[in-house]
């Protein structure tokens, strides 16, 4: 059954999810609302690993409103890609916290679906630094995350939460384009 805070967490996610791919600074302090409502329902249902991940998440978005309001200059952060480098060494290190995080969750907690839950956590912390600044390939990290998602969240009865990923889903791939048109007027160069 949905609970009124399994609604409110999603409606505000929402909001922040689609500024986000809209590229909007708004995303941010909503999703710091969003997050802390999320934190409470997944510690109701047991999905430890995405309680961590919400509090992460509140700092980040803190982080990630100045970020894009300041960038490094002063002035707002450009949409740029990440370095090829980066995102292979982002994405080895991803699989191997979510091995070590999942054997702790399944050691010392009742965890549910342990290596699952820590995998959505460990590549929603490398899609969120990347949103942080404002790099393309974030939405390909979410894409990632939203598919591994649905299926986690619809095993828990989270069946709004599960629907609502799969619409994350299809904006994650409507904002990957969206930025990448909007980089590509800015016509900002591939980091050195």
């Amino acid at each position: 059954m949905t609970s009124l805070l399994e609604i409110a967490a999603n409606a505000v996610m929402t909001v922040s999810i689609i500024l986000a791919g809209r590229n909007n600074v708004h995303s941010w302090w909503l999703g710091i609302i969003g997050c802390a409502l999320f934190a409470v329902l997944f510690y109701d249902t047991r999905l430890y690993a995405d309680v961590t991940l919400q509090l992460f998440f509140i700092v980040t978005c803190v982080v990630g409103w100045w970020r894009w309001l300041r960038g490094g200059t002063g002035a707002p952060l450009p949409i740029t890609r990440a370095r090829p480098q980066a995102l292979i060494w982002m994405g080895a290190l991803g699989l191997v916290a979510t091995a070590i995080y999942g054997l702790l969750l399944q050691a010392y907690t009742n965890a549910y679906a342990p290596f699952i839950d820590s995998g959505v956590l460990m590549f929603s912390v490398i899609a969120q630094l990347l949103l942080m600044g404002r790099r393309l390939q974030t939405w390909q990290f979410w894409l990632l995350v939203n598919t591994i998602a649905v299926p986690l969240y619809a095993s828990r009865g989270l069946y709004l939460t599960s629907v609502l990923y799969g619409v994350y889903w299809i904006n994650a791939l409507a904002s990957w384009f969206f930025w990448r048109r909007k980089m590509q007027q800015a016509a900002v160069p591939l980091p050195a």
